[in-house]
């Protein structure tokens, strides 16, 4: 336990303890540190290296982990010369934070079996129901691989949901297998199991024996596509995209500039692959022949300027100026709102990406009889005829060595227009940019 009362150390210039109070030098040997040694404790190391950096001193409360305990500490860093004087005062003592228990997972519902397996994907625990006969023995296979019961296959798309969802600590489901001792086709499925430190620890999973059939297949095929896109990628670049723009904010510390834009690359890379990841998603939906798209009767101008205003600060980062014109007139159109918004926030997005600095970008609504037009107008570099078809097909960019998406976005825009009774072309030439044009149906 460390006194109330102010104690002392000083660090020389390279962060080592010369000389420490006995409370100081008692706090950093229980850190493992001693006299001679780089300082034990990490926050107070960096405000001294910050005091050393601004040659002033500096002061600021610092949480240090003790044992069993968190000190809030008021610590001042005052640099002399190579050497820095820390002087630290405890402000309050608290218990130190301990993750909770785990909390208890149940198993998927609806399942024949029961079952249990480590981290490891070893049998804890197999329930079968009373009257079913499989082969299989339930008191035997405890402490035995998953696989020793059920033979692994991959589903419909070439994947194994199961071993996707290790990799992604996550939930699975739909995993077909076959049960080794009968040859009986199953799908299984598991709730994921996290030990106390948020670490994977297993699943608690079912086993159906009854392959459900209440799923049109198509239908059945785009759940599990769009299920692993959002396991297997989406979440874990969420996860990278919110650690590298953490590390680049300089959350935990001050750090190298050079890292930090580091992170920033990294946080632009996986929002790039995160738009990949929508556009692939989109493209399942809009390519089924089942797909469809509602009618919501929209406001062409409200959806217009809407899609302006989420853009706004890329356009103002680029030195693009977006001229929105008059769009405070409803314009009333056939159309689902967010299958619209997207749309136009394609247009406008490639409009700004492919616009010189200071130029400008214009928004133009139109109705002619029963239809309206959404025009988005660029200072571009224009595109040739022989390529403007080309343009809406899938993964097609005019050059491919110029920064910018997956040649996706236009595709996806124009099937979702036909889907609503609308149509999207493009009018330009080389040197005198492009004009994008949405044509809906009026309301």
């Amino acid at each position: 336990m460390i006194d109330a009362a102010s104690y002392t150390a000083t660090l020389d210039g390279e962060d080592r303890l010369v000389e420490a109070d006995p409370s100081f030098a008692a706090l950093n040997a229980r850190a493992g540190g001693a006299v001679g040694q780089p300082l034990a404790a990490p926050p107070l190391a960096a405000l001294a290296r910050l005091a050393r950096r601004l040659a002033i001193p500096v002061a600021r409360v610092v949480t240090i982990a003790d044992a069993d305990q968190d000190m809030d500490c008021w610590v001042r860093a005052a640099p002399t010369g190579d050497e820095v004087a820390l002087t630290l005062a405890v402000i309050r003592e608290r218990p130190a934070w301990r993750p909770p228990l785990a909390a208890a997972v149940p198993p998927p519902p609806g399942g024949d079996w029961a079952w249990e397996v480590d981290a490891q994907l070893k049998f804890r625990q197999l329930l079968i129901d009373a009257g079913q006969d499989h082969g299989v023995d339930e008191t035997l296979v405890i402490g035995q691989p998953l696989t020793s019961v059920f033979e692994l296959e991959s589903d419909d798309a070439g994947a194994m949901p199961l071993l996707d969802a290790v990799a992604a600590v996550d939930h699975f489901a739909d995993q077909p297998a076959l049960l080794g001792a009968s040859g009986a086709r199953v799908l299984l499925a598991g709730h994921v199991r996290l030990d106390r430190t948020g670490g994977f620890n297993g699943f608690v999973g079912a086993t159906y024996h009854q392959v459900r059939r209440d799923v049109a297949p198509d239908a059945e095929i785009a759940g599990r596509f769009n299920h692993q896109l959002d396991t297997i990628l989406r979440r874990p670049l969420s996860r990278i995209v919110a650690n590298a723009d953490s590390i680049n904010a300089g959350v935990d510390g001050d750090i190298d500039p050079q890292y930090a834009d580091y992170a920033a690359d990294i946080a632009s890379a996986g929002r790039h692959l995160m738009g990949l990841i929508d556009d692939l998603s989109d493209i399942e939906a809009i390519e089924r022949e089942d797909f469809t798209v509602e009618d919501e009767g929209i406001d062409l101008a409200d959806v217009t300027r809407r899609a302006a205003g989420l853009l706004s600060v890329r356009a103002a980062n680029a030195g693009v100026t977006i001229d929105r014109g008059d769009l405070d007139s409803a314009v009333p159109a056939h159309g689902e709102f967010r299958r619209t918004l997207q749309i136009m926030v394609n247009l406008i997005g490639n409009a700004v990406r492919y616009s010189p600095r200071d130029a400008i970008v214009w928004l133009r609504l139109q109705r002619d009889g029963d239809r309206v037009y959404a025009i988005v107008a660029d200072q571009g570099k224009g595109i040739a005829p022989e390529d403007q078809e080309r343009i809406f097909a899938k993964f097609e960019r005019v050059d491919t060595s110029e920064p910018g998406g997956s040649g996706l976005g236009l595709y996806i825009a124009r099937r979702l227009a036909r889907a609503m009774g609308g149509d999207l072309t493009v009018d330009s030439a080389p040197g005198e940019g492009a004009r994008f044009i949405l044509r809906l149906p009026a309301a």
